[in-house]
């Protein structure tokens, strides 16, 4: 697989990298077993970007992680993300904490779950709106200096706090939501970055799946699955997002491929420093997956997803924690 660079400080990922979050949280029951087999299959067809966070679980997807790719560090790029306490008593409830004392702390907890004795890519997961985020960064630099961490990320920030992170130390990518029916970083975060020398990382590029084509009623969703509770797959904005699916399904159909392989495709195409995560915990849809590196859109095609409307309702049921 081609390898890409995110930022300007050395650190290079696979073009497409795996999410791993819904191995372990928020998607449903999971299977450790299929689950780690499945980033034995990502390392088998040349991904080698995972990314992971101490709050999905929460831990328990670190760990996974880790056990997976145990014997193969030097084959994975591993990113992980602090910054969202959950309770462990009720993990609905959350809070986030990014104080220089804190971000120790979480650094230390995540290498011992991974097991490694450094992270390669390691995110603030949300932004602190009661810590400057010069102090939250400054922490974040020192892990670096100590060898814990190799590179420093950002995930769903402002423009404005992009810029005061970077001038503290450089930023080498931003985690934020990115595809066909999440389009809002065009406008000023993608800009901001390719100014500042920042790489770029997508997640949820198929819309939470939605944009595979395989959903049409929360019915096809477990109890436990949190897309029960978000804006977007409720009411009557779900039958209305419906018609996002429809045109991708359509221009899949013509091109021979799958919705979820035109959906990728299309944040392919937003360019070389964008390495997208999509998630998954079968080899048979992280296949699907890496095959929509071969998938072409041309100008055309684009300017046909240019014609959908962008999603009805909010991405998350609170928005208050992200964009700050």
């Amino acid at each position: 697989m081609e390898t890409i660079a995110l930022g300007n400080q050395g650190l290079t990922v696979s073009r497409q990298g795996l999410g791993c979050m819904g191995m372990s949280d928020f998607y449903g029951p999971g299977d450790d077993d299929e689950s780690i087999a499945t980033i034995h299959r990502a390392l088998e067809l040349g991904v080698t970007f995972f990314d992971t966070s101490d709050m999905y679980g929460p831990h328990t997807n670190e760990v996974l992680v880790g056990r997976a790719l145990a014997g193969r560090r030097d084959e994975a790029v591993i990113a992980t993300k602090f910054g969202i306490v959950r309770d462990p008593d009720d993990p609905t409830k959350r809070a986030i904490n990014g104080r220089p004392e804190y971000v120790r702390q979480s650094c230390d907890g995540s290498l011992a779950r991974l097991g490694v004795d450094h992270i390669d890519l390691y995110y603030q997961h949300r932004v602190d709106p009661d810590t400057p985020i010069e102090e939250t960064v400054g922490a974040m630099a020192e892990l670096v200096t100590l060898g814990k961490v190799r590179f420093l990320g950002l995930s769903e920030a402002a423009p404005e706090t992009i810029r005061r992170a970077h001038a503290v130390h450089p930023i080498s990518a931003l985690q934020t939501e990115y595809s066909v029916w999440s389009r809002d970083p065009e406008r000023e975060i993608l800009p901001t970055l390719r100014e500042l020398g920042v790489g770029f990382v997508p997640y949820s590029p198929l819309g939470r799946g939605f944009l595979t084509g395989t959903m049409r009623s929360l019915d096809d969703l477990d109890e436990s699955d949190f897309r029960r509770y978000q804006p977007r797959f409720q009411g009557d904005n779900l039958a209305d997002n419906i018609a996002i699916v429809e045109v991708v399904d359509q221009l899949a159909a013509a091109k021979g491929c799958t919705p979820g392989q035109v959906a990728l495709a299309f944040v392919h195409a937003a360019g070389l420093d964008v390495a997208p995560i999509p998630g998954t915990k079968r080899r048979t849809y992280l296949e699907e997956n890496v095959a929509a590196l071969d998938v072409e859109l041309t100008e055309e095609d684009l300017a046909i997803l240019d014609t959908v409307a962008p999603a009805k309702g909010d991405r998350y049921s609170d928005m208050s924690p992200v964009n700050r």
